[in-house]
């Protein structure tokens, strides 16, 4: 016998079936087998399962309000992600309570403490740039609230995720740059602590190592904002050696990166390639216009929405968490070479 209160989870793995599996089980489904059911009664039984009473009765009152925190609202790609969100929960009858971290762990935690008073049905997430510790999101498994994270996911929790497809993005960008001529291809990353931070490196990585370049350390750089930009451009163009195309981690960081390059009286692309990754409007009216990524924001968040909603109705905290990728398209304009 086990000590301790006995999971779905600890049930799936002692009989190495899934925690899904288990679930129907106990809940007599008639697509499981009776003797799968038989043995998952039986080890109940024996363990002396009991749901989660708190989880149970937080899901039998529903208040049919979707919770959804983002970084910043103004940001093209958000905006588009909050409208796939809504068209998906306004078709499914739940309206939306939205929420902005501004990129701050202490705001982000407080957002999630009034979802919690507010007892939202479920909640999507894209995490601030500051957020290391997870115990908010936590909380929210905890008191049977469904979490789905899409774009910047948590890889501590065992949660649904929606992502953008990060590495092939960056790989098909740089490989771009390239087979157009490109050698010393400068990096503006994002912080190395976020998963889409590691994979768009990966893929920018990953195409210099395929086409036998050398990866310089000096030309990558924790860069992701216009100021940083700004402000961290002009080093790049004062070393030695200096880049002859820019791989931006997003579309912002690419404007930043293509003011600062202009200005030193460089030619964008004849001098100095660059592209970015979202295609909002600062890429297509930028001069010349940004050569960028679609990351396909409408399509995340439909694809989160419509998890999450699927979450809500089957009234179970005990799933086997599930990831969906969004691939990524290259747009090429003026600001890299034909």
């Amino acid at each position: 016998m086990r000590s301790g209160q006995v999971t779905i989870k600890d049930i799936a793995k002692e009989l190495g079936i899934s925690a899904s599996t288990v679930s129907r089980a106990l809940k007599d489904h008639p697509d499981i087998s009776s003797k799968t059911k038989e043995a998952v009664n039986e080890l109940a039984k024996k363990w002396h399962y009991k749901p989660n009473a708190v989880a149970l009765s937080l899901r039998h009152s529903k208040s049919n309000v979707i919770g959804v925190i983002i970084p910043e609202i103004v940001h093209h790609f958000f905006s588009s992600v909050i409208s796939g969100i809504e068209k998906i929960a306004h078709e499914a009858g739940y309206n939306v309570m939205m929420f902005q971290s501004n990129e701050s762990y202490e705001r982000e935690m407080a957002n999630v403490q009034a979802l919690l008073s507010s007892r939202v049905d479920g909640v999507l997430v894209s995490m601030s740039k500051e957020t290391n510790d997870f115990s908010h999101f936590k909380e929210l498994r905890d008191n049977g609230i469904p979490i789905v994270f899409f774009d910047r996911v948590c890889n501590e929790l065992s949660s649904d995720n929606v992502i953008v497809d990060d590495f092939a993005g960056a790989f098909s960008a740089v490989e771009h740059l390239i087979n157009t001529g490109c050698k010393r291809i400068a990096h503006l990353s994002a912080p190395q602590h976020m998963l889409l931070g590691q994979n768009r490196q990966k893929g920018y990585r990953q195409a210099l190592l395929k086409h036998k370049l050398s990866v310089d350390e000096d030309l990558i750089i924790k860069c992701d904002s216009f100021e940083e930009a700004i402000e961290k451009t002009p080093d790049l163009l004062r070393l030695p050696n200096p880049p002859d195309a820019i791989f931006a981690v997003n579309e912002l960081t690419a404007a930043g990166a293509l003011s600062v390059v202009k200005k030193a009286g460089f030619k964008v692309p004849e001098d100095i390639s660059i592209i970015g990754f979202t295609d909002g409007v600062v890429s297509r009216t930028s001069d010349p216009a940004l050569t960028t990524l679609e990351q396909h924001g409408y399509e995340v968040g439909l694809r989160a929405s419509e998890l999450l909603v699927g979450r809500i109705t089957e009234g179970d905290m005990d799933y086997e968490p599930v990831t969906k990728v969004v691939k990524t398209n290259l747009i090429v304009r003026g600001s890299t070479k034909n």
